[in-house]
């Protein structure tokens, strides 16, 4: 979905809601078939309920006679066939029309999200994201039914009005009367409650992403022993969800207190006035009997609180949703690579400048990678590193200058060839499939098993594959596996794939120092026709890359082999006190 520019200049709040409206439209649309047959039954149980009175009525006023009897009471059993016949075709219908709503948005979010990228966490927080998907999405997923069954809901009280006008005039304006009364309350209703309930599903998704926040770093909040002050945080916006939730509670005591006087007014008033029409001889006591249930049916537009309810928590649901699908997405051109004769994997940096969090990060970055080398980025914390690597495979993009591989823009490219071209392993890799082998063969292309297996052996992850119950074929969610073996599976699982350029974002922290030294010396050898860009924190890293980059307050201070940068101080103090010879380990000179 894309904003309304026009009117998001003038009132952004608005502009939301139009959105959330248009989405809610969509969402409804797709309950195909099964809206239309809810909306043809609600209407038949609708007519059979405005009838069933007037054939109760005409039986009544035939049983002293006996004429027309039989006919009578078949019309009254016909109606109520008609009324449990469609209950039933609603129910089926409501279930399959939720199920089809709700499922098509949570694919269109779930697709948005993907097409957002790594920029949605920065944006949403998990556990946000986690309730827009799930419980906010599963409620503006009923927005199509409770939608129909609100307007069929309004047809009995509009047609009891209509049907007490035709008994008497006079009592069909005086239903009229407090049925506007009951409506203007309803709407007043639902303008409170829309904005109220938006408020409590924000708190819920604050909540609930504190509550995955603290779930992923259990451990550490019991070995700081700090947990009863991650209790207060993560409880911290339950005072604005108790607030909205008694807003919601006022908003429906009042409006149920105020139908519960008006309703049985109007009820009274209506039979008041039909009974005086018998007296005067204008009315017969069926046409009575029948007014009173048309006054009861028109008063009953007060239950419909619960169906208003239901909507406005279907349009907030819808505002949470529709504020996701206008988040910008990623957009990729078409353009290929070129092919190279010799080494591809040529990135370049033209005046590079990124912010996050309102600060500066990388000002105006000038640095080349040259094709087939081995380069680490070094630098303090915070200085840009991972925010660097993040550019180079367009995990996120720069607000000025241009990344290149190869002479081409990385925007130009498109997403299959640039996802195929630039491969990346992580600190903390999400392992996808359902066993050993699917984790590693996981990424553009399918490696054969052999490939499967060198990539393993590469990142040292065989010696503990080989020990599984089934080995590759062990089920991923069978095999515990501690920080540094999950590690060495993200290594196996880019080292599997042919990338022009591999990326590696602190991808052996977790690893013990001699398997640390065994995979560094599998990056540093051989596969030069491969360009790998790696961040490192530990200076026996750096010291086995051909070049290492050196970021310093957002721009490039050196690029220059390990052992030339070693014999600056400021370099040196990089890694602390760590002493790691000048020359690179486990690489020719």
């Amino acid at each position: 979905m894309n904003s309304d520019p026009a009117g998001a200049s003038a009132d952004p709040h608005t502009s939301m809601w139009k959105q959330a409206d248009r989405l809610l439209l969509a969402t409804g649309h797709q309950g195909g078939r099964w809206i239309w047959a809810l909306t043809l039954a609600a209407l038949l149980v609708a007519g059979a309920e405005i009838l069933l009175p007037t054939a109760l009525g005409r039986a009544l006023d035939a049983l002293p006679s006996g004429g027309h009897l039989t006919w009578a009471l078949l019309a009254c059993a016909t109606l109520i066939a008609v009324m449990v016949a469609g209950k039933v075709i609603v129910d089926i219908a409501t279930g399959q029309s939720n199920a089809r709503c709700t499922a098509w948005l949570r694919m269109t979010l779930v697709r948005q999200l993907v097409a957002i990228g790594p920029a949605a966490n920065r944006r949403f927080e998990t556990g946000d994201l986690v309730t827009r998907v799930t419980r906010n999405a599963s409620e503006a997923g009923q927005v199509g039914i409770t939608a129909v069954m609100v307007g069929v809901g309004l047809l009995p009280p509009i047609g009891s009005i209509i049907a007490l006008t035709l008994i008497d005039p006079w009592v069909g304006v005086t239903a009229l009367a407090g049925l506007l009364a009951m409506a203007a309350l309803l709407r007043v209703f639902v303008r409170d409650n829309t904005e109220t309930i938006r408020g409590y599903l924000h708190s819920q998704g604050l909540i609930a992403a504190r509550l995955i926040d603290a779930l992923s770093g259990a451990r550490t909040i019991a070995a700081a022993g700090s947990i009863e002050r991650e209790r207060r945080r993560i409880l911290q916006p339950l005072p604005g969800l108790r607030e909205h939730g008694m807003g919601m509670w006022r908003n429906q005591v009042r409006m149920t207190s105020q139908a519960a006087v008006i309703g049985p007014l109007l009820q009274l008033s209506a039979v008041g006035v039909a009974g005086f029409g018998v007296v005067a001889g204008r009315l017969s006591v069926g046409e009575l009997y029948a007014a009173s249930r048309y006054a009861v049916m028109a008063a009953g537009i007060g239950s419909a609180v619960g169906l208003l309810n239901k909507l406005s928590r279907a349009r907030a649901g819808g505002r949470r949703a529709a504020e996701v699908l206008t988040e910008p997405v990623t957009r990729y051109g078409d353009a290929r690579l070129p092919d190279v004769s010799g080494t591809g994997g040529r990135l370049e940096f033209r005046g590079v400048r990124v912010s996050a969090g309102g600060d500066t990060v990388i000002d105006g970055l000038d640095l080349v990678v040259p094709a087939g080398a081995t380069v680490a980025v070094v630098g303090r914390s915070g200085g840009g590193k991972s925010l660097l690597a993040a550019l180079a495979g367009r995990l996120a993009d720069p607000e000025q200058g241009q990344v290149l591989l190869d002479g081409v823009p990385l925007p130009d490219l498109s997403q299959a060839e640039l996802r195929g071209a630039v491969g990346f392993a992580f600190e903390r890799p999400a392992l996808v499939g359902d066993t050993i082998e699917d984790v590693i063969n996981f990424g553009p292309g399918s490696p054969t098993a052999r490939k499967v297996r060198q990539a393993a052996a590469s990142a040292r992850a065989d010696t503990f594959i080989e020990r599984l119950p089934q080995g590759y074929r062990t089920e991923l969610a069978a095999a515990p596996l501690s920080g540094g073996e999950m590690q060495r599976l993200g290594l196996a699982r880019a080292f599997a794939h042919s990338y022009r350029v591999l990326i590696l974002d602190d991808a052996t922290s977790s690893l013990d120092t001699v398997t640390e030294r065994q995979v560094g010396a599998v990056l540093a050898g051989g596969h030069r026709n491969q360009t790998r860009l790696i961040i490192a924190h530990r200076a026996a890293t750096a010291a086995r890359t051909d070049l290492v980059a050196w970021l310093d307050r957002g721009s490039l201070r050196g690029l220059r082999p390990h052992s030339e940068l070693w014999r600056d101080p400021d370099y040196r103090a990089l890694f602390g006190a760590e002493a790691v010879p000048a020359q690179p380990l486990g690489v020719p000179a």
